[in-house]
């Protein structure tokens, strides 16, 4: 037992140098499992691979050779479209908008898979609204996938109007809600100001001059900041 101490083989020795024999066991254990399995599965592998690059290659070419030469034709398509809206001639933009150009209903539907084919499900929204059609004008919004640092806040916005035209002010005051916690300058106060105006009408002055001393706290150059005054002072 000395003697061994003396050569340095001590019980740690032995334990470190099983330990390293049985790891590299298990290596070579893994390696020849890993072969073994590879060569029983080499097929299926090999297929999967392929299968793999494929459906990444299909992907690409469907976004390359189809989905952007659609959204591009789209886009084009939508210009007497986005004219009209502009001139406030909403019938016309939604359906009709002349000279071989598809309305923004048609164009929802027929680039649906296109970023301006989601676009137009916006427009044909705001139109719906402000031809009263407030039912196609939700389902529009609902369907409509909003983006970027605006176009959540003016989806919410909308929403939020389709839902007091319909009379139901509590999902109303939601949206416009969830428009007014998005920082903007200009259409925070938008919002603020209309769930003010709506929690008047529902008898909640409270709550309407809270969100009034918001929009001159926060918002005081914007259009809706520069005459707020006017409605504070009733509800002081």
């Amino acid at each position: 037992m000395a003697k061994g101490y003396r050569t340095g083989v001590t019980p740690k020795n032995i334990r470190s140098a099983q330990s390293q024999d049985e790891t590299l066991i298990d290596i070579g254990q893994v390696k020849h499992q890993a072969e073994d399995f590879y060569e029983k599965h080499k097929m299926t592998i090999i297929g999967g691979l392929v299968g793999l690059i494929v459906i990444v290659g299909g992907w690409l070419g469907y976004k390359y050779m189809y989905q952007e030469p659609k959204n591009i034709e789209a886009l084009e398509q939508m210009y007497q479209a986005e004219f009209l809206f502009e001139k406030d001639s909403f019938e016309m933009a939604l359906n009709n908008p002349g000279g071989g150009f598809a309305g923004f209903a048609e164009l929802s539907e027929t680039y649906s898979s296109t970023a301006a084919g989601n676009l137009a499900k916006y427009y044909a929204a705001i139109c719906c609204l402000n031809l009263h059609k407030y039912e196609e004008a939700k389902s529009y919004l609902e369907s409509y996938k909003a983006s970027g640092d605006l176009m959540p806040i003016l989806k919410n916005g909308a929403l939020g109007d389709v839902y007091a035209e319909l009379n139901d002010f509590e999902t109303a005051l939601k949206y416009y809600q969830k428009a007014a916690n998005e920082e903007n300058e200009f259409l925070t106060p938008v919002n603020l100001k209309k769930i003010g105006l709506l929690k008047e009408k529902l008898g909640d002055k409270e709550g309407a001059l809270k969100s009034y001393k918001e929009i001159k706290e926060k918002y005081s150059e914007s259009p809706d900041g520069n005459n707020i005054d006017k409605y504070i002072i009733p509800l002081e």
